[in-house]
């Protein structure tokens, strides 16, 4: 089977996971996924396959005979996905010799070229879409479907140890909460879970959080005077303190960024929530300095306790766990992709991956694409040509690995 028809059963499995929720998975529609994973694992012949309490799904292949020496390889994805956009009735459309122009979506949606100009060097593939009103839910399922048509593949060749997972809550930043890295047994992995095939990174942000909360004084309009404090207001006079410039929308490659993901509020009490990320540590620390500073600004004009800050830092950047012990991790992608006819595309993840988390906790984990475009909306796409280069990618590094380390 190739990859693409087994990301069409995946898609339609609804797995969104949950901000600002604890347990573990944040959502329990995770679940069924996890068990139809586990079964179809058990049915390509993995007997150990299994879904813990957790929602991890964790599997293995045994070193066939003469291979029992290779180092102990990994392949990570994820199973949710995004909450922001609509994920349960995806419909998920196969577009075949897909001429390279606007796709009309649905709904009022179309794909253009203008807007996104690689659709032009998709032509004559097979494109894949969602129907305009649902994303098509390919991150990370076309990382999942790659790494279950790997295993597939594997039967009756020779390879080292590998072990397999797929996590649950990635997209809300917890898919490593519960991640049993003995269970898992393996000495490094790679996460799939990028854009176009070819992707490699093993450098992204570091990366911290903030609630701004606000305490009001409302009264009446008549008579405000010198007394009304408007919490809706002081959110917007809080922002206003935050450099103008270092948006997302507005930076790149290693620059970082305050985005303002949420606000709330009215005269008596308001909330904003903002995502601070940077490359760089210290420059990160450097932001969180300037959102306290903002706080107490605040504070100093309207009075104590009106603004209350609570930052939180989560994911750190990958590449000091990479670099320069790990190396050959990016070394052997790099000459496996170019194998397979492309140019590595060497990328700066301005974000985090489970990957991230993972080489924090001793399993160097650098992150490869899996042949997808715009995640996370309703112009999602993929071509199952470029799946199929992402199973190659894999079985490459497999081969690769199925000797000691030099």
């Amino acid at each position: 089977m190739r990859a693409y028809e087994r990301l069409l059963k995946y898609v339609v499995v609804p797995t969104a996971s949950a901000e600002d929720v604890e347990a573990s998975p944040t959502t329990e529609r995770q679940f069924a996924l996890a068990h139809m994973l586990t079964e179809e694992l058990r049915g390509l012949g993995v007997v150990d396959a299994c879904c813990s309490d957790s929602c991890y799904v964790y599997a293995h292949l045994p070193a066939t005979p003469g291979c029992e020496g290779a180092p102990r390889l990994g392949f990570i994805a994820h199973m949710d996905t995004v909450a922001d956009f609509p994920g349960e009735g995806v419909k998920p459309r196969v577009i075949e010799n897909y001429s390279g122009g606007d796709v009309e979506l649905g709904c009022g949606r179309t794909l253009r070229v203008s807007d996104f100009p690689h659709l032009s060097t998709l032509a004559g593939r097979t494109l894949i879409t969602a129907s305009g009103d649902t994303l098509l839910g390919a991150d990370d399922k076309a990382g999942i479907a790659e790494i279950m048509t790997l295993v597939e593949r594997l039967a009756g060749e020779e390879h080292g140890p590998i072990s397999i997972a797929f996590t649950p809550d990635e997209e809300v930043g917890r898919g490593t909460a519960d991640f049993d890295l003995e269970r898992f047994g393996a000495d490094f992995a790679y996460t799939v879970d990028g854009g176009p095939e070819g992707e490699l990174s093993y450098e992204n942000f570091n990366a911290a959080s903030a609630v701004v909360k606000i305490r009001g004084l409302s009264v009446h309009t008549g008579s405000a005077k010198d007394v009304m404090i408007n919490a809706a207001l002081l959110a917007m006079e809080f922002n206003s303190l935050l450099p103008p410039m270092e948006t997302p929308r507005l930076t790149s490659g290693r620059e970082g960024f305050y985005h303002l993901s949420s606000v709330k509020g009215n005269c008596d009490s308001a909330e904003a929530r903002y995502i601070l990320r940077d490359h760089d540590a210290g420059i990160l620390a450097l932001r969180m300095d300037t959102m306290r500073r903002a706080a107490e600004a605040l504070n100093s004009k309207y009075g104590e306790g009106t603004v209350s800050l609570t930052l939180r830092e989560g994911y750190r950047n990958m590449v000091s766990k990479i670099v320069p012990d790990n190396m050959h991790l990016v070394d052997n992608a790099v000459a496996v992709i170019r194998s397979c006819g492309l140019e590595p595309r060497i990328r700066l993840v301005r974000g985090g991956t489970d990957g991230a988390e993972l080489s924090w906790r001793g399993l160097p984990c650098p992150n490869l694409g899996t042949g997808g475009y715009c995640y996370h909306g309703a112009n999602e796409h993929i071509t199952a040509e470029g799946m199929d280069v992402c199973v190659d990618i894999l079985h490459g590094l497999v081969k690769l690995y199925s000797k000691p380390l030099a």
